[in-house]
């Protein structure tokens, strides 16, 4: 069993114009000075990192590496939400995620494609270069628009979708094994890949590709009535990745997973700060322990309620105290009567 890394923070929901959150040196010593042992870095923030240089410049990642170290910190990993979230983008949504491209490639959905696969192959270098060997992103989504279909679906659609989600992925699964780096898809609604069954198509259509990994958060998970925890025991060989975010499901005669077009802090499914919430985190651990989860345990703040610093403070305790330091012995060692092969055999019966 491997004993969980962290507590780390996801930076992305805490940089801002303001001191000590507008650099991210100033960022790291107020992570550190709060308790976190790991960053992970939004790949599309300057204020963070400037993505192309660090890929193909490991003088410009060491320094990067240099900055969080110095706080007493480790990058836990990248992150490419926004950029994968451009891979594919369904023509409703055209408008909207034009903001997550810079401006001049806005109104132009295949320029804004070719520049999010290209930011991808830049994370999978930096992500190299920084020596991480874990990546998270979004899937992108073709196919969101019908997840609950009226008309119904045309025979052959779902099919569609998948292939060309593959075939977009692909080479850049393919460019993520090149530099040793799994990439990990957060499960998301919003996103074709946003449970067990549509990641495991995916998965089938990329052949089962071993760089076709995850990122698991419950809290999706609560808010769509998943069984959070035996999808651990379903994915456990994927999961190379764990955002600690909380969430709670409350359903009324007025309102239940779809929210009923309300504010986050009105739905009846909504995130929560971490203890805040409905999600069973002693089981998670365990699990994930159990399970030899090798990586990280990051914080993602996203609460309705709760000031973010005063998540972030009450999270680095939380995640510190939920981290099982795993046993080397059994617990009834002190019972042993010794074996070898000729004592074994005579327990046994065996002459």
């Amino acid at each position: 069993m491997q004993t969980l890394k962290g507590p780390g923070i996801f930076l992305a929901q805490f940089l801002g114009d303001d001191a000590p959150f507008n650099t991210l040196e100033s960022i790291c010593k107020w992570a550190k000075d709060i308790g976190f042992v790991g960053v992970q870095i939004p790949s599309w923030d300057s204020r963070c990192i400037d993505l192309q240089k660090a890929a193909e410049s490991k003088t410009y990642a060491d320094e990067i590496k240099g900055i969080v170290n110095s706080a007493g910190l480790e990058i836990t990993e990248l992150s490419t939400h926004l950029q994968g979230q451009l891979i594919a983008v369904h023509p409703a949504y055209d408008t909207m995620f034009d903001g997550f491209a810079p401006p001049q490639y806005h109104n132009n959905p295949k320029a804004r494609t070719e520049w999010a696969v290209q930011q991808l192959k830049y994370a999978a270098k930096a992500s190299r270069n920084l020596g991480l060997d874990a990546h998270a992103t979004f899937s992108g989504s073709l196919l969101w628009h019908t997840v609950y279909p009226w008309p119904q679906r045309p025979v052959g659609l779902v099919e569609t979708g998948f292939k060309e989600l593959a075939n977009r992925w692909l080479p850049i699964l393919n460019a993520f094994d090149e530099s040793g780096v799994d990439v990990c898809y957060e499960i998301h609604p919003g996103e074709d890949l946003h449970d067990g069954i549509s990641y495991e198509m995916f998965l089938e259509k990329v052949d089962n590709h071993p760089r076709a990994c995850l990122l698991y958060d419950p809290s999706h998970f609560v808010l769509q009535c998943l069984d959070y925890l035996s999808y651990i025991d379903h994915y456990h060989e994927r999961i190379k990745m764990f955002h600690a975010k909380d969430a709670e499901f409350n359903p009324s005669g007025k309102q239940g997973v779809y929210g009923g077009f309300q504010s986050w802090v009105d739905r009846a499914g909504r995130f929560r700060s971490l203890g805040d919430g409905q999600v069973d985190f002693k089981a998670i651990f365990s699990k994930l322990a159990a399970y030899d989860y090798k990586g990280w345990a990051v914080l993602e703040w996203e609460c309705a309620i709760k000031h973010p610093e005063d998540g972030a403070k009450e999270g680095a305790v939380f995640i510190k105290d939920h981290i099982i330091r795993v046993t080397e012995k059994a617990f009834d060692d002190f019972a042993s009567t010794g074996s070898n092969e000729a004592y074994n055999r005579k327990v046994l019966g065996i002459y």
